[in-house]
């Protein structure tokens, strides 16, 4: 994922943070970036939180935006 220049610049510090808690197999699951960490999970789980935040992040990238630009409401919408 490339991640534009302008999230570093301009970020407030905002980090999202996903965290499974229907792992039952004793694996233990992190995926972290600038943006973004997920901890836990099973491994649909944690695949999936990792594809919604990709995506949200992709989204947010091609309108020129970080998390820091947008409201609750929309970062809610953007990840339900």
């Amino acid at each position: 994922m490339k991640i534009n220049k302008k999230h570093r610049k301009n970020s407030n510090n905002r980090h999202l943070l996903g965290v499974g808690l229907d792992n039952d197999d004793g694996h233990k699951r992190v995926t972290s970036s600038e943006d973004f960490s997920i901890i836990g999970g099973s491994e649909e789980t944690h695949e999936k939180m990792t594809e919604t935040l990709l995506k949200t992040f992709e989204y947010l990238s091609r309108k020129d935006k970080t998390i820091d630009e947008i409201s609750r409401e929309e970062l809610s919408d953007l990840l339900s």
